[in-house]
């Protein structure tokens, strides 16, 4: 590799991370413009979490299939990356395997690298054949139609492209290898256990015409990495990077215990203390919400607004879901994908208005999410435990429940009749307090 190269290989480094670091500081603005809410708590717990979800794929093989492909993929993306790191080195300085020192070592990398690759390969095809031939009931989801779907595929394509290309890298790097009395500087070095039978493919070629190959397979491998890493913030695919604090910033609270709002919380505590003050004047350190649950993303807090960049659209929780299975609207997978949307709908309006938002007459909620979804919620938790990196569409639906009956008035009637038994009689039943214990009676 000359100079000239090295340099063009600099270049084309810099931009590929610098578009790349754009846009993580995009995503980092977008979720900041949630409320804040404290999650430092239990550092001990939120680690082991991440550990056991996010790195040990924990919750993938409740579904076993799914799961034991997905970690395939999963290790091998990321042990295959390892190689990165040389052909970044090889890339900037001009040397050629330059781990190759470490001998016995690197033969046993370069051969698991080619293992896992083609066990990529396989699990790719499955996945394929799973989404787009079988056509799995989660995967024909409305929400799914259109860019969602095409993203999953390109994502497929992506691996099989950069699987092949890195074989193929190997591959004409071993013909090479074996040119008697040594051609260039292509060492000996590394076990090919797969790409050893694709090296006939370069039998009667020159050595020149196979060098020129190799070397076109290594560029179009490096340039598809960076392609892959940028198209990142456009798909599905940001939990590779987002699963991680996704799961240590989780919420800790048993599954089923929901958040009470303080304000709300002070009010009652006031009303049933007999020597409070009702005229009283709120003391200056009281907060005092502007809006009681949320209408759209800058309603919900940070950690929410991570959930929707974190979703993996892969319908575990949908597919889970009681009202969605009785054939009502709600799709938590869909919550979330609103959710994202919408945020970026937001992020976009900043960008084009010199980093203020101007209202633009919509909403999460109406435009994007309907008070059908909503209410179809039964809370049953089924899609924050299903959940695979540990998102709760649950919480979204509850505050923008809390928004529709504490700023809007808009209960469902039957809730509402609940509410004033509760407030008349002191219970959900339209019976008075003291015919309450008639049962015994009868």
């Amino acid at each position: 590799m000359s100079y000239l190269d090295n340099i063009l290989f600099a270049i084309l480094l810099s931009l590929g991370f610098g578009y790349f670091y754009f846009n993580i500081k995009k995503i980092i603005r977008n979720i900041n413009l949630g409320i804040d809410t404290k999650r430092n708590d239990n550092p001990k717990e939120r680690w082991a979490n991440m550990a056991r979800i996010a790195l040990g794929q924990s919750k993938m093989v409740k579904r076993p299939i799914a799961g034991i492909l997905h970690i395939i993929v999963y290790v091998g993306f990321v042990i295959i990356n390892i190689e990165l790191l040389e052909i970044i080195i090889d890339g900037l300085f001009g040397t050629h395997r330059i781990f190759a020192f470490f001998g016995g070592l690197y033969d046993v990398l370069i051969a698991s690298f080619e293992i896992l690759a083609i066990l990529v390969l396989i699990a790719v095809l499955v996945f394929w054949i799973r989404r787009n031939g079988i056509q799995l009931l989660r995967f024909r989801s409305p929400e799914l139609n259109g860019a969602p779907k095409k993203d999953a595929n390109y994502i497929l394509y992506f691996e099989v492209v950069l699987m092949t290309l890195f074989l193929l890298m190997n591959a004409s790097d071993l013909h090479l290898q074996n040119v008697p009395g040594g051609f260039s500087h292509f060492i000996k070095a590394g076990s090919f256990p797969i790409s050893q039978f694709l090296e006939p493919l370069f039998n009667g070629m020159s050595n020149e015409l196979v060098m020129l190959l190799s070397e076109l397979f290594w560029w179009m491998h490096i340039i598809g990495i960076l392609l892959f890493m940028n198209y990142l913030y456009y798909s599905k695919h940001l939990h590779i990077l987002l699963a991680f604090p996704n799961t240590y910033f989780a919420n800790l609270n048993p599954e089923g215990q929901f958040d009470n709002l303080a304000s709300v919380t002070n009010e009652v505590k006031l009303m049933m203390d007999p020597n409070a003050d009702p005229f009283a004047i709120a003391p200056e350190t009281a907060v005092i919400p502007s809006k009681f649950g949320a209408s759209d993303v800058q309603d919900l807090n940070w950690v929410q607004l991570l959930n929707a960049y974190t979703c993996t659209e892969c319908g575990r929780c949908t597919s889970s879901c009681p009202a969605n299975q009785t054939g009502k609207k709600l799709s938590p997978r869909k919550i979330m994908m609103d959710t994202r949307d919408r945020l970026e709908e937001v992020g976009k309006n900043i960008d084009s208005n010199d980093g203020v938002f101007v209202p633009d007459n919509k909403s999460l909620l109406n435009d994007y999410i309907t008070t059908e979804e909503l209410w179809a919620c039964t809370s049953c938790n089924a899609c924050v435990e299903e959940c695979p990196v540990s998102i709760s569409p649950l919480s979204i639906i509850m505050d923008m429940r809390r928004y529709l009956v504490m700023e809007q008035s808009a209960a469902p009637t039957s809730l509402n009749a609940m509410m004033t038994n509760i407030e008349n009689n002191g219970a959900p039943w339209q019976y008075s307090q003291q015919d309450r214990l008639n049962w015994k009676n009868d």
